[in-house]
């Protein structure tokens, strides 16, 4: 039968992830819209962006963190331009992302001294074949794939490399071991539920040192640019945005930082997300026709949960219509490179209320579309 309670928010992207509980647009504040970004309630607000994610994350004193233009793809492109071509770089993909980072670095850097390192969707790669006197890339959360990795134990503590990771569903819902990255990458629409086109760069003093003694081989078009006359400009990481960003969209990630603080920081929002996938997980162990798409459960991300079904393509697109249609769950189809399945986001912004509501939905669609 037809469920009769349906989820208070059925928004389960998986970015934009849905914005945190009671999230009102009127509550935010608006002092600084309409002003430079270079005024000095501009850099302020800024500013204060960049020193509550330092200090919500815990980071490791002496790293730097600065907003940049483009959202986690743009951040992540300015570190490899930017870092990259010194010395070899190992590759760890196992999803969409981290393979357009392969391509990257194989196509466009043209790098001749890169290992790729490649894994099916529901698997990780071999990370003991890493070298710690290579740069390193990798994602610490594949979003298209719902695997994530378990552990930094893999990186050497005495590395010479640097270790660029893509960590944008990641932070604020996953234990980061800090000291093992060098430079992290993610964006305000993932995890947080903030506004798009912006991304977050954090720098280990490693990084920095790597920046002001090496020159790449190529251009840098000027938003990479992170020196000027081989020295840091510090401004990037004080509030100095390279171009000019959203004010609006700052006050909107303001707000989403400080609900975070309000629930317990970022311990509280680990404990939120890890429950909401214990939801999801009691579901499958109870249900034969559904399964996480990651092989073991230490590799199970936390956040965007990926599912295979035993159905078609056509019964699965069923499903996530009636789903829609019935306004119980939007947007929970796989990513498009992904193999056919549904995925559902269960960052800390969503309430396991909304999940628990949304099961007997799930089995609704899937007995309407497979009948």
């Amino acid at each position: 039968m037809k469920p009769n309670v349906k989820p208070a928010n059925p928004n389960f992207s998986s970015g934009p992830c849905t914005k945190r509980p009671g999230y009102d647009l009127s509550s935010l504040n608006i002092d600084s819209l309409g002003r430079s970004h270079r005024s000095s309630i501009g850099k302020e607000r800024l500013k204060k962006a960049i020193d509550e994610t330092s200090r919500l994350l815990s980071l490791p004193s002496g790293y730097k963190v600065g907003i940049v233009p483009g959202s986690d793809t743009g951040a992540m492109e300015m570190a490899m331009w930017s870092l990259l071509g010194e010395r070899p770089v190992d590759v760890f993909a196992w999803e969409s992302f981290g393979s357009g980072w392969v391509t990257d670095v194989a196509k466009q850097l043209k790098l001749d001294d890169a290992r790729p390192f490649v894994a099916d969707y529901g698997q990780l790669p071999d990370f003991t074949k890493s070298n710690p006197d290579h740069d390193i890339i990798f994602t610490w959360n594949g979003t298209t794939s719902g695997v994530k990795v378990d552990n930094a134990d893999w990186i050497s503590a005495d590395r010479s490399g640097l270790t660029i990771c893509d960590a944008t569903s990641a932070v604020f819902a996953m234990d980061i071991d800090w000291h093992k990255i060098d430079v992290a990458t993610f964006s305000w629409q993932k995890v947080l539920g903030g506004e798009g086109a912006h991304g977050m760069l954090i720098l280990s003093p490693r990084a920095v040192e790597r920046l002001e003694s090496y020159t790449p081989a190529w251009p840098l078009p000027k938003v990479f640019r992170l020196t000027s006359n081989g020295k840091l400009i510090e401004g990037i990481f004080k509030g100095a945005t390279i171009n000019t960003p959203s004010l609006l969209c700052v006050e909107d990630y303001l707000d989403a930082l400080s609900w975070i603080d309000s629930i317990g920081g970022l311990p509280a929002a680990i404990e939120k997300s890890q429950g909401n996938l214990k939801v999801l997980a009691e579901y499958v162990a109870e249900n034969d026709w559904i399964d996480f798409l990651a092989k073991s459960a230490e590799i199970r991300s936390n956040t965007s949960v990926c599912f295979q079904i035993k159905a078609n393509n056509e019964q699965i697109e069923t499903m996530i219509k009636l789903l829609a249609d019935e306004q119980v769950a939007f947007d929970i189809g796989a990513y498009k490179d992904a193999p056919s399945g549904l995925r559902i986001w269960c960052g800390a912004t969503v309430q396991k209320s909304d999940l628990l509501a949304l099961l007997p939905w799930l089995t609704w669609a899937y007995q309407q579309a497979t009948e």
